[in-house]
C-alpha cells in the first residue's frame, strides 16, 4: 500500500492545545482512543483505514501530547472542535472504551457532525461501576498514592488488555507493551489546578434512544463480564445497532485482533 503523509498539529481549544493527525482523503473516520492508551493505539487502522477514508485521530486530555487545561473543560467538546477547525461536515466515529463514553456524549451534543458511531466496549455517562471495577479504582489510587507507577500500569494491563479470564502470558507480549507505553506515559501528564470536567447532562446512559446514526457495538469476548453487559444494552437500547464478538480478544479489541476489527468495520462503513 502506498505511503501516505501525515499531518501532526495541535489545536488550541478549551484553554489548553489538543494533539491530532490527518492522513487519508476522502470522508472523514474519526477515532478516540481508550483511557489506557492515547492516539498510538490505532496504528493498525490508521495504516488501513487512510487507504479509502480521510483519518483523523487525536490525544484525548490528559493522554499523549494533549494537555489539562485550568480551567472547566468538556472532553466531548473537543472532537466538535477539532472537526469544525478541520472544515468536516460529518464524520464516522470510532471510539473505544473512555473514548467510546466521549463518542456516545458527542453524538449526543452535536448529532449534525456525526454520520455513524463505532463503540468499542464503551463506557457510557451514569452508568453504575461493578464492584470489581471499584475495586480496580481503588488500588490505582492508592498505587498512585504511593508513587508507584509501574504496579498502576501493570495493574491496568491485568485489568483491561489481560482481562479477567487470561494470564499476561497468554496475551501478545508487544500489544502489552505497547499499552504499558502509553498508560505510564499517562501518570506522569499534570493535572493543573482549576481543572475541571464538565460531565454531559443528563448522562447519556438515560438517552441512549435518542441516538439516531446508524451503529456498531464491538466487544472482544474476554473483556469484563459488565462490560460484555453493556455492549448487549447498548445494541438492544440505541436503535437499529448491530453487535459483533470478537474472539480472543479483551478490551482493546482493535490491537489485539486489528485484521478481524478492521474487517468488520469497513464493512460496516461501506453500508453507511
Amino acid at each position: 500500500m502506498a505511503e501516505l503523509q501525515t499531518q501532526a498539529a495541535f489545536l488550541h481549544t478549551q484553554g489548553a492545545p489538543l494533539y491530532y493527525e490527518i492522513v487519508g482523503q476522502g470522508k472523514t473516520v474519526f477515532f478516540i482512543h481508550a483511557g489506557i492508551a492515547d492516539n498510538r493505539m490505532w496504528d493498525d487502522q490508521i495504516s488501513v483505514f487512510s487507504q479509502h477514508y480521510q483519518t483523523v485521530r487525536y490525544d484525548i486530555r490528559g493522554f499523549g501530547q494533549s494537555q489539562i487545561p485550568a480551567a472547566p473543560f468538556a472532553h466531548h467538546a473537543d472532537p466538535a472542535n477539532l472537526l469544525r477547525a478541520l472544515n468536516v461536515e460529518k464524520a464516522h466515529v470510532i471510539g473505544n472504551s473512555f473514548g467510546g463514553k466521549i463518542a456516545i456524549d458527542f453524538a449526543l451534543t452535536y448529532p449534525d457532525l456525526v454520520a455513524s458511531l463505532v463503540l468499542v466496549a464503551p463506557s457510557v455517562g451514569g452508568e453504575v461501576p461493578s464492584p470489581e471495577v471499584l475495586q480496580f479504582g481503588k488500588e490505582e489510587e492508592a498505587l498512585l498514592e504511593q508513587g508507584d507507577l509501574k504496579a498502576a500500569t501493570e495493574l491496568n494491563l491485568r485489568m483491561w488488555v489481560d482481562g479477567p479470564r487470561r494470564r499476561p502470558d497468554q496475551v501478545n507480549a508487544r500489544v502489552r507493551q505497547r499499552v504499558y507505553d502509553m498508560q505510564y506515559h499517562a501518570f506522569t501528564v499534570p493535572v493543573p489546578e482549576g481543572a475541571e470536567e464538565i460531565e454531559l447532562q443528563p448522562p447519556a446512559i438515560t438517552r441512549l434512544e435518542e441516538i439516531h446514526v446508524p451503529a456498531l457495538i464491538i466487544v472482544g469476548e474476554y473483556d469484563l463480564p459488565d462490560k460484555l453487559e453493556l455492549a448487549q444494552r447498548l445494541s438492544e437500547q440505541i436503535p437499529g445497532a448491530q453487535h459483533v464478538t470478537i474472539a480472543d480478544a479483551a478490551h482493546v479489541v482493535s490491537m489485539e485482533q486489528p485484521a478481524q476489527f478492521n474487517q468488520h468495520v469497513l464493512s460496516f462503513l461501506n453500508q453507511h
